[in-house]
């Protein structure tokens, strides 16, 4: 999908179950249940003649719009990242917590593969490098348990 219209660009009308493309045309919204997607737009035919085709897709069929069984919470929150103190915040966390992602994923941690097989496994052995990780950074911070509760080192 390089360079075509992304799905943010058409009108999804999840309470009448319809999705507009940005030429004006308007199809309905097909049922389609699985774990993933709870329904689809076909544009079909509509995209044969249409004028901004090129610019939005290149499947023979025409464009598909999948909707997601949370699309209604995933349409709102990209309306809020238009947001100038969203976007403020978002800046002044992703790099803290992007860097502690790489710090896990580092050779000596073992973050990069999986020990186990296995989803289950491999989520639980992240748990463990994660919670790991956390302890180590507990330490270097100097908190210690006392009988009245957690501190921290005073220097």
């Amino acid at each position: 999908m390089k360079g075509h219209f992304p799905k943010d660009r058409f009108d999804i009308d999840l309470d009448g179950q319809t999705v507009t493309c940005p030429a004006g045309n308007t199809v309905p919204i097909r049922p389609r249940m699985s774990k993933r997607h709870t329904g689809q737009a076909l544009f079909g035919a509509l995209c044969a003649h249409c004028p901004l085709a090129a610019r939005c897709t290149a499947a023979k069929d025409g464009r598909r719009i999948t909707i997601g069984p949370h699309e209604r919470h995933l349409v709102a929150a990209r309306g809020r990242q238009h947001d100038p103190d969203w976007k403020a915040g978002y800046r002044a966390t992703r790099p803290k917590i992007e860097r502690k992602i790489g710090h896990l994923m580092r050779r000596r941690h073992g973050g990069r593969r999986a020990r186990v097989r296995g989803l289950l496994k491999a989520a639980a052995d992240f748990c463990l490098l994660a919670a790991a990780a956390n302890l180590a950074r507990l330490s270097v911070l100097g908190i210690r348990s006392t009988t009245s509760g957690w501190t921290t080192a005073t220097v």
